[in-house]
């Protein structure tokens, strides 16, 4: 990992891509645990259903605080 990248290369500050990478990553989780409920519902796994529904959940929240805080910062 980069120690001297602060934006300079892609022009967003490393806090702001830092975010925008987090929410990113959130959303992204969000998507492939659905393909995971729905293969444990075909299973009839209603455990692990509700295990990554659960977890789905956490990644939504991440994604929204995540862009939560992305708008309180840009708009300043």
């Amino acid at each position: 990992m980069s120690t001297t990248e602060t934006g300079g290369v892609t022009g967003t500050s490393d806090l702001d891509y830092d975010i925008l990478w987090f929410t990113e990553a959130c959303l992204s989780n969000a998507l492939r645990l659905e393909g995971y409920i729905q293969d444990a519902e075909r299973a009839g796994d209603q455990e692990l259903a509700d295990f990554f529904r659960r977890a789905q959940h956490e990644s939504r929240k991440g994604a929204e605080q995540g862009k939560q805080m992305l708008a309180r910062r840009l708009s300043v």
